[in-house]
């Protein structure tokens, strides 16, 4: 089987994420992903797809705090760690070429925000959509829970602003929200980022590039052994 063969005809290389809006590390670990790919020789013979996950799915609905605030209530993190940590992912960000304003950064329910991203998927903007929500929340600093600023978002990339307002306002995609979220918890996804490839190889967290590497040529060679 042929790379040119394989890239026309064969079903693609599928790398399944499952991830959260206001999660740093998904932000870091989509951004390394897409650069695996674009490095990746047959990087045209892959698809992306991305699933629903809430960090928080408790968040009161309608509520908006600081983020950091968030994390010092909630996890008791002291001030010296967050800004340790927070310095180590501006530095990774930076290397992947994202810009991390944590002091910006907002927490949210984020089931509103899922939902703009299965309306994205519709219409074939499912990364676009992603990536725009990832930098709303950690370059931005915008409420991704408002429905006004979500739909703004939407209308950004082309998509039906109205739509938009009408699938917020009506709670539309619940299901396929909860599909996403019951598949991870069958492959026992307890965190995000966690990638699955092909169906048969998982990697959980931020990883660096050379370990997407890895995995992508795994499954390129698991495709290039099978019979034609």
């Amino acid at each position: 089987m042929t790379a040119s063969v394989f890239g026309r005809t064969a079903e693609p290389i599928v790398i399944d994420v499952w991830s959260d809006v206001v999660c740093p590390f998904c932000y870091l670990g989509d951004s390394v992903l897409q650069q695996a790919i674009e490095q990746f020789p047959h990087g045209s013979a892959v698809e992306v797809r991305y699933h629903s996950f809430q960090l928080n799915p408790g968040f009161p609905v309608g509520e908006a705090i600081k983020a950091d605030e968030y994390l010092a209530q909630n996890y008791k993190m002291p001030a010296a760690q967050l800004e340790a940590s927070h310095a180590h992912l501006t530095a990774q960000g930076t290397a992947a070429g994202l810009d991390y304003r944590f002091e910006d950064s907002i927490m949210v329910n984020t089931l509103d925000a899922h939902r703009i991203i299965h309306l994205a998927k519709a219409a074939g903007r499912e990364h676009d959509m992603v990536m725009r929500l990832f930098k709303a929340e950690f370059t931005d600093g915008l409420n991704l829970a408002d429905h006004e600023v979500l739909a703004d978002l939407a209308a950004e990339l082309g998509l039906d602003r109205a739509k938009a307002v009408e699938a917020l306002a009506n709670g539309a995609f619940e299901g396929d929200i909860r599909a996403d979220i019951a598949q991870a918890q069958a492959y026992g996804i307890t965190g995000v980022p966690f990638f699955v490839f092909d169906n048969k190889y998982g990697i959980s967290g931020a990883q660096p590039i050379e370990a997407f590497r890895q995995v992508l040529d795994k499954a390129w060679q698991d495709r290039a052994a099978q019979p034609a």
